[in-house]
C-alpha cells in the first residue's frame, strides 16, 4: 500500500471512530428527568432561582422553555422579531442549579405576517387546494410551511444554527416537526366536531405546485390525479421523506456546528403527521404519549415506548412525555413505571405550569 493510500485510510477509520465516539458522548450527557416550560416574563430572577431550585430538588435534570412558537422570538435571532432574550436570562440561572437548558422551539407553524405577506408560496397546500397561511386546518395557528421547499429548510435551519451558536445552551428540542394532523387523535376529534374515519381532501397535506412538481418529475403522476391516495405508498414515502430530509440534512447538521445535542417532540401516531421520526439522526426522542388524547389507559404509555424501541432499532434514548393534566392521584408514577419496564430512559413532563404540591413528590420518587 502507498503512503498516501496508507494515510488516507488511517484518516478515514479516525474520523469514523471520532463520530461515533462524538455522539456517544452526547447521548451520555442527555439527563434523564425534563419537563417542558412555557414562556413567563413576569417572574424575576430571584423567583427564577427558587423554582429551579425546587425543580431540582425534585430530580429534574432539564428543562425546555419554548423560545419560538410561530411568530416571535424569545432569543436574539436576525430577521426576527424579538419580544425578548429570554432564553439567554434563564440559562445562567438553571447552570446555577446544575439544571440543562434545551431551547424548545415549534419548527413547521410560522404565523409571522412578514412571512405571510412575502412567501405565501412556502406554506403547505390540502388536496382541495387550500393553502394553510389563510385557510388552516382544525384551529388559526395551524399555518404550516412546507418541509419540501428549499427556502423553507434554509429559514428553519438559520433558527437552529443561531441557537446552536449560543455557547451556554446545552441543546435544542424541535416541536411540530410535521405535517398537520391528516387525523386527529380519537379524543381530540369531539372537540372539533368532526369524525374522521378516512383521510379527507382539507386535511390532507402537502399539494403545494413544488410538491406535485417534484413527484411528478419522479412518478410521471400529478398526486392531484391519485385514485386512492390514503393508500398509495410511494406517495406517503414522498412526504415522509420532504420532513426527513429537512431534520437530517439541514436542522441536525445545524445543531451540531454548535456541538449541541438536538431532540425532537414526537408522535406516537407518526402515520398521521408523515412523520418518520424513527428515521431521524437526533440525540434522543421525546414522544408525546398523552393517553387521554388517544382514548387510552396509562398502560397504553408504556406499550408505546416499547414500539418506539423496536421502531428505532438502535440504543437512541426513548423519554416518555406524560401529558398532566390527564394524570389523577398516583397516575403519574404507575404510568412512568410501566414506561421503564417497557424500556424508556426516563421521562419528560408536560408542562412545568400544571405542577402541584403532590406531583413534586411523585416525581422525586420517580427520579429515585
Amino acid at each position: 500500500m502507498k503512503k498516501r493510500d496508507f494515510l488516507k485510510s488511517v484518516s478515514t477509520i479516525l474520523g469514523g471512530m471520532s463520530f461515533g465516539l462524538h455522539f456517544r458522548f452526547i447521548e451520555k450527557k442527555l439527563p434523564k428527568y425534563w419537563i417542558w416550560l412555557r414562556p413567563d416574563f413576569k417572574t424575576k430572577e430571584d423567583e427564577w432561582h427558587t423554582i429551579f431550585a425546587k425543580l431540582k430538588a425534585a430530580g429534574i435534570e432539564a428543562v425546555l422553555p419554548q423560545i419560538y412558537s410561530s411568530h416571535e422570538a424569545l432569543f436574539e435571532i436576525e430577521g426576527y422579531t424579538v419580544k425578548e432574550r429570554w432564553l439567554e436570562k434563564i440559562i445562567p440561572i438553571a447552570h446555577d442549579h446544575g439544571i440543562q437548558i434545551h431551547a424548545w422551539m415549534w419548527t413547521m407553524p410560522c404565523n409571522d405576517p412578514q412571512i405571510i405577506e412575502k412567501h405565501p408560496e412556502w406554506y403547505v397546500v390540502n388536496r382541495k387546494g387550500e393553502p394553510a397561511y389563510n385557510q388552516p386546518a382544525y384551529v388559526p395557528y395551524y399555518k404550516f410551511l412546507c418541509p419540501r421547499r428549499n427556502e423553507v429548510r434554509q429559514f428553519v435551519q438559520h433558527r437552529v444554527k443561531t441557537l446552536a451558536q449560543i455557547p451556554e445552551l446545552d441543546g435544542i428540542h424541535l416541536d411540530y416537526v410535521r405535517m398537520p394532523d391528516v387525523i386527529l387523535a380519537k379524543g381530540l376529534q369531539p372537540k372539533y366536531n368532526i369524525i374522521q374515519d378516512q383521510e379527507y381532501p382539507e386535511y390532507d397535506y402537502c399539494y403545494c405546485d413544488y410538491c406535485r412538481s417534484e413527484y411528478q418529475k419522479l412518478s410521471g403522476v400529478d398526486p392531484m390525479d391519485l385514485d386512492d391516495p390514503q393508500n398509495d405508498k410511494d406517495w406517503y414515502e414522498f412526504r415522509y421523506k420532504a420532513v426527513n430530509d429537512m431534520v437530517n440534512q439541514y436542522l441536525v447538521p445545524a445543531a451540531k456546528s454548535g456541538n449541541k445535542a438536538i431532540t425532537a417532540a414526537v408522535f406516537p401516531n407518526w402515520q398521521s403527521v408523515r412523520q418518520q421520526w424513527h428515521q431521524w439522526n437526533l440525540d434522543g426522542f421525546l414522544p408525546m404519549l398523552y393517553q387521554g388524547f388517544y382514548n387510552e389507559d396509562i398502560l397504553w404509555i408504556g406499550e408505546e415506548v416499547a414500539k418506539a424501541k423496536q421502531r428505532l432499532g438502535n440504543d437512541k434514548p426513548v423519554f416518555a412525555g406524560i401529558f398532566l393534566p390527564h394524570m389523577k392521584d398516583d397516575d403519574l408514577l404507575q404510568a412512568y413505571q410501566h414506561a421503564v419496564e417497557k424500556g424508556a430512559n426516563g421521562f419528560s413532563i408536560f408542562a412545568y405550569g400544571n405542577l402541584n404540591p403532590k406531583d413534586y413528590e411523585l416525581i422525586k420518587k420517580m427520579t429515585k
